[in-house]
């Protein structure tokens, strides 16, 4: 391995003034939990961050580092004395282990250190036609503004370090330095990718998901289990909790009362409620939701501002503006996707109705939910939820919580159409 640490910069971090020592902190204990177990060196210095591989594999490292939020790139990294043999030597064994063929590049130097001999021109020119002599790369022409390759030479206090393209890094800030936040967490591809842009802008989550067993099937549930399990791997320590609404008594007063076209909009309603209150009780400054506007019926303008209206705490919505598509990929990316489209559906899909309202008014919701007590059904879900802590290698068994996982969904939409 040519490699023998990674640079890693923070970005934004550095521009945050009077509170930087509070990010860079927060952000050197997330790099230390995610590479605990490697053996690797973590070195600060002024503003980088270098990893010393030692023996450790550098994509085992990246692949760790890739769980990160608040880093802006990193680069692998080849380490050099601070003299001009070894420096022209090192970057001829870069050289020759990462470009092929016929291209082009340029050497750009950065003398920090300014006690070093010569100046950052003069180095760049040395190296770039030590590389170059005797012909030993005949494809490799020098192209100063726009080159293919651009290798690096930083000459800091330090030591001397070559690198060739940065990687880019998750982004954002450390998760947790901007507080928590409470995911409205289903099974589908939405809400784990509002989290996880969440968590990547600072935000602790927990996961909040209404499960209506057995009115939804268990599968449903397990879903969101495994959900947790991956988004977990960007949480501090790999934890996330999952919290647990029992929600099929609320649910099924709901069916039975709610037009068909209010359905969905009333439940929703009863899910923000909850959500609010537990939000305010374990001290979540926000709730995080999934909705992108104008996705599906409860996600107009309309529907949001009557959903809305029951509850006071802020509402964040990473993917209110962003297309299927681009959803699609960041699940991918994070490693949602194939969980997400099994086919099992939550209550908020499972009964969906044939016209469900795109423009709901308050006063109308309000008119269906005086058809039933819903109040104190809302404070005995808040007072019955059952809260896991969900690690990558978390095995649960979800009967042993109570979930109740008879079939009798199909036996119940039957006998609501009897009674339409």
């Amino acid at each position: 391995m040519i490699y023998n640490q990674i640079l890693i910069r923070f970005g934004d971090l550095t521009l945050k003034g009077k509170n930087q020592r509070n990010f860079v902190s927060k952000e050197m204990a997330l790099i230390k939990s995610k590479l605990a177990g490697l053996d690797v060196d973590i070195i600060k210095a002024h503003e980088r961050v270098y990893v010393d591989l030692k023996n450790e594999d550098y994509k085992k490292v990246i692949e760790r580092l890739d769980l990160v939020s608040g880093l802006s790139s990193y680069s692998l990294v080849l380490t050099a004395e601070k003299n001009m043999d070894d420096i022209k030597k090192k970057a001829l064994m870069l050289v020759e282990s990462e470009i092929k063929g016929n291209t082009t590049f340029k050497v750009s130097t950065r003398r920090a250190d300014k006690r070093f001999e010569l100046d950052s021109l003069t180095v760049s020119k040395e190296v770039s036609g030590y590389i170059l002599s005797d012909n030993k790369f005949p494809g490799l022409h020098v192209d100063v503004h726009n080159p293919i390759n651009e290798l690096h030479v930083e000459i800091r206090d330090e030591g001397v370090y070559l690198f060739l393209n940065d990687i880019r890094a998750m982004g954002g800030y450390p998760v947790g330095i901007g507080g928590k936040g409470l995911l409205m967490l289903s099974g589908g591809l939405d809400s784990p990718v509002a989290g996880y842009l969440a968590m990547k802008q600072g935000i602790e989550i927990e996961c909040l998901h209404f499960e209506s067993t057995p009115l939804t099937s268990i599968e449903s549930s397990q879903k969101v289990v495994d959900l947790c399990k991956i988004i977990s791997k960007y949480m501090p320590h790999n934890k996330i909790n999952l919290i647990m609404v029992p929600f099929k008594e609320l649910h099924m007063a709901l069916l039975e009362n709610v037009d068909d076209s209010y359905k969905i909009t009333v439940m929703r309603r009863m899910m923000f409620r909850i959500a609010t209150k537990l939000a305010h009780k374990r001290k979540d400054l926000c709730i995080v939701s999934g909705e992108s506007v104008g996705q599906v019926a409860s996600q107009t303008l309309q529907s949001m501002v009557t959903i809305n209206s029951v509850t006071n705490t802020p509402i964040i919505r990473p993917l209110v503006t962003t297309d299927k598509v681009d959803i699609v990929r960041l699940a991918h990316k994070i490693g949602t996707y194939e969980t997400s489209i099994r086919p099992f559906e939550d209550c908020c899909t499972v009964y969906l109705p044939v016209n469900p309202a795109t423009a709901p008014k308050i006063n109308i919701a309000e008119h269906y939910e005086e058809k039933f007590d819903w109040e104190p059904m809302v404070d005995w879900c808040v007072e019955n939820v059952r809260v896991v802590s969900i690690s990558p290698d978390t095995q649960l068994d979800l009967p042993s919580l109570g979930f109740e996982v008879r079939d009798v969904i199909d036996e119940y939409k039957a006998s609501l159409k009897e009674n339409k």
